[in-house]
């Protein structure tokens, strides 16, 4: 999508105004075409590391209800950015749509929740970032079968921002929310999401070289993992590998981040 001039975003604000203040439907058809080629994006970065099985096809088909939640849902009067909320909005929707046709078959969903538990508890053990070969130890493996575990769990080791976190006897929260200012947060709401943010951010820094500069360039610089395998010379399954082991190392923090906070 190319980028608006002033002149161009005023007339956007118009359509947000015609559409959600008079119920203008040739605005809102107008927003959703306008909008709608981030889906296809959304598709064709998600799409890099999946399986050859997942239809692209599906995945567009998905994000389009992800797109027209966006809509509904974005209050235009904040002066936020669309794209970006539309785009974690789409991203959510084609993951959520994948679970629920059980794309992830249940062996990849145990996979990725031992290889999880493991990082968590070396981590808790050792007070460190774990490594590969202790992981392998651990979990009674080589080192190409971590591997290989890590490729077949790379979706199941992506979330989705609408899901809900929590615990049981606590209210649940999407995601999203610590991504987008939907409300006025509370102060201890600032507070928690600027020590979540600390804690990822020490996390981040601590990482493998090469896991650090995958994080660094999917979610900061939003290349693709085909892209990113060109900038660090290395194949796409071994580029999803490293991103699928720096979301375990990431989670093992938090989890006990959230750990010391009870």
């Amino acid at each position: 999508m190319t980028r608006l001039n002033h002149q161009d975003k005023a007339k956007e604000f118009d359509k947000w105004i015609l559409w959600k203040q008079e119920g203008d439907k040739d605005a809102e058809l107008d927003l959703i075409t306008r909008f709608l080629p981030l889906v296809t994006k959304v598709a064709n970065k998600l799409a890099i590391g999946l399986p050859n099985t997942v239809d692209k096809d599906d995945l567009i088909s998905f994000g389009r209800f992800g797109l027209l939640d966006a809509l509904q849902k974005f209050d235009y009067t904040r002066g936020l950015q669309f794209e970006t909320y539309a785009m974690w909005r789409i991203r959510g929707a084609m993951i959520d749509g994948l679970r629920e046709n059980d794309w992830i078959p249940r062996t990849v969903r145990d996979k990725a929740k031992k290889i999880e538990e493991a990082y968590i508890y070396l981590e808790q053990k050792n007070m460190r970032t774990p490594t590969d070969s202790e992981v392998c130890e651990y979990l009674g493996l080589t080192e190409k079968e971590l591997q290989q575990v890590l490729f077949d769990t790379s979706l199941a080791s992506m979330v989705s921002i609408d899901e809900s976190v929590g615990d049981e006897d606590e209210q649940k929260t999407a995601r999203h929310t610590y991504l987008v200012d939907e409300l006025t947060p509370r102060p201890e709401m600032i507070a928690e999401s600027n020590n979540m943010k600390e804690v990822l951010s020490k996390t981040i820094d601590k990482l493998p070289e090469k896991e650090r500069l995958v994080v660094s360039l999917f979610y900061f610089e939003e290349l693709t993992l085909s892209e990113i395998a060109e900038v660090m010379n290395l194949s796409p399954s071994r580029i999803s590998q490293l991103h699928s082991k720096a979301i375990f190392r990431l989670r093992s923090s938090l989890t006990r981040w959230k750990s010391q906070l009870m």
